[in-house]
């Protein structure tokens, strides 16, 4: 049986930093910290491999797992007019053993 040998692909680290939004800061989130686990809310066109290396350029860390999860679209109503919220997905990314994110460093 043959064994395939699949080639990593290079991402231009410019494009990458654009795919992250922002950190998620809840309470469950700030729990799952503990477990060496980060929450990102990043673009909906970004998959799995593209958060990998954007999360290791940006943060200098060993991604271990990617999870992503598309929340449902909530509603926002300015006076008459009914809306949605703005579209992202939202990415859990489990990091090597002794590997951190410094969301914070002043606090």
């Amino acid at each position: 049986m043959k064994t395939r040998v699949y080639k990593t692909k290079q991402y231009d680290p410019r494009d990458l930093a654009d795919l992250i939004i922002k950190p998620v800061v809840t309470e469950k989130a700030t729990i799952q910290m503990a477990y060496n686990k980060y929450v990102f809310d990043v673009k909906p066109k970004a998959t799995k491999p593209e958060i990998k290396a954007a999360i290791e350029s940006l943060f200098d860390v060993k991604v271990v797992k990617v999870n992503t999860l598309n929340p449902t679209r909530k509603k926002k109503r300015v006076g008459r007019f009914i809306g949605y919220k703005a579209l992202h997905k939202r990415a859990i990314v489990t990091l090597a053993e002794g590997d951190e994110i410094i969301l914070f460093p002043e606090v």
